[in-house]
């Protein structure tokens, strides 16, 4: 690939434009030192992935963990892992695209498939943005609320001026939209830590939780929330932003050069996300420690458990450490979510416009539904909203990771870098159980 137009090597079958790069504005702007030591470069590399973990423990995670925790204990923390594991696998193929081809997701089915699918394929992913968008929305209103007494559709509105940091960020450097999210991310993980401290876990039933059982599949009600945290924790949309800002690390374009960070960049992201998988596992067993053992099995509302975290702890800062861990995280995500809503519109439809238009646009689909909702249905259907932006986000999922093991699986695309058979296996099995889970849902939806 050059270092002007990113030309993919010779064997490689797309079509394109020739000087179309992903994310031009932050294209290769991080040097990655050729001859530096093993953890300069991986320093260098290190980023992305955080920013992709973001989505992982965003607010929609926190309504679908709170409900699991509270009404069935520790038994879904096993969806939680397998989700995570899911989501280890997926992004390292997200990696291997952008790096080995220069193309993110969006772009390379906007080069293979027809006009007509990729429409349709663009008008999924907005839906899965606008659902995610949904959830930070929300849950930073809450956590405003929680904290400042601020009423929740002020919350939902004061939340579209941060699309003006983001702005002011990405021009300052992607390196500090990486800082950013990196301290937000240490903040909430340092807040979860001593909740885990506080609520005293048992901790055979937390390893117990670990273990799937059939009743997942076969109780409607834990199926309903374990696909929702899997529709929280594998984001179709982290899919097309992962593939594109790998491509901002400036690393030699020759097979070894991508060889190499791919290596990194994936050591990056398995790091970020076993992160992540810390912060979901800790919602849950706080839930199922505090609220489940106690009698409170109805809890699903993040309110509620910010209300009875202090009581029933007996600790003054649980409740405000909950809050603040929360803000944290509404916010951190909405940095993601527009970023990706930038990358699908220019990678689908090769459509580009102001970004800080794109980003208001962006918040605008989510905040006018949050406002609407609580105005008609009042402030206490909050958390329900949550819960199916969550289920929103799963039923997408097919429709990114289809794409993806298609493309990293042929060898005219992706040369040397082609999906070995074992990958291969992994991948498609992965793929049949978000969409077979995805389609009992349905079943049990409408026919129930």
């Amino acid at each position: 690939m050059s270092r002007d137009t990113g030309t993919i090597s010779p064997g490689v079958a797309w079509r394109r434009q020739p000087t179309e790069v992903s994310l031009a504005e932050v294209h290769r702007t991080v040097l990655v030192p050729p001859t530096a030591s093993f953890w300069r470069k991986l320093l260098a590399f290190s980023g992305p992935g955080f920013l992709v973990a973001v989505g992982y423990m965003d607010p929609g995670n926190w309504a679908t963990d709170l409900a699991g925790g509270a009404r069935f204990g520790y038994s879904l923390l096993s969806v939680i892992m397998l989700a995570n594991l899911m989501a280890i696998l997926l992004q390292h193929l997200c990696i291997k695209l952008g790096i080995a081809t220069g193309r993110d997701l969006a772009q390379a089915c906007r080069d293979h498939y027809s006009p007509a699918t990729v429409w349709f394929l663009w008008l999924l992913c907005e839906v899965a943005i606008a659902a995610c968008d949904l959830a930070e929305v929300v849950g930073s209103a809450i956590a405003l609320q929680l904290l400042f007494r601020i009423p929740l559709i002020w919350g939902c509105i004061i939340t579209m001026f941060d699309v003006l940091a983001i702005l002011f960020l990405q021009r300052k450097g992607f390196r500090h939209i990486e800082a950013i999210v990196i301290t937000l991310i240490a903040i909430v993980g340092g807040c979860f830590a001593a909740e885990l401290f506080f609520s005293k876990p048992d901790v055979t039933g937390v390893l117990l939780g670990f273990i799937p059982g059939p009743r997942i599949i076969t109780n409607p009600g834990m199926l309903y929330v374990s696909i929702g945290i899997l529709g929280a924790t594998v984001m179709p949309h982290n899919l097309y932003l992962h593939s594109s800002i790998v491509q901002t690390r400036k690393f030699e374009q020759t097979p070894a050069g991508r060889r190499e960070a791919i290596k990194f960049a994936t050591i990056d992201s398995t790091t970020a996300l076993m992160f992540a998988l810390f912060i979901n596992a800790a919602i849950l067993i706080l839930a199922a420690a505090v609220f489940h053992t106690s009698g409170h099995q109805a809890v699903a509302e993040i309110r509620d458990a910010y209300k009875l975290l202090t009581p029933l702890l007996g600790v003054g800062m649980a409740s405000v450490l909950f809050a603040v861990a929360l803000l944290a995280s509404g916010q951190n995500s909405t940095l993601t979510g527009t970023l990706a809503g930038q990358v699908v519109m220019e990678g689908f439809l090769n459509f580009r416009i102001t970004p800080w238009l794109r980003r208001i646009i962006t918040r605008l689909i989510a905040v006018v539904p949050a406002v609407v909702t609580i105005g008609i249905f009042g402030e206490n259907k909050t958390t329900e909203l949550l819960v199916a932006s969550q289920v929103v986000l799963s039923m997408q999922l097919g429709f990114a990771v289809w794409p993806l093991m298609r493309f990293t699986g042929e060898r005219a695309k992706m040369g040397e870098f082609t999906n070995p058979r074992w990958v291969k296996l992994l991948g498609w099995t992965t793929t049949i159980v978000i969409i077979v889970l995805n389609l009992k849902l349905l079943w049990d939806t409408f026919a129930g």
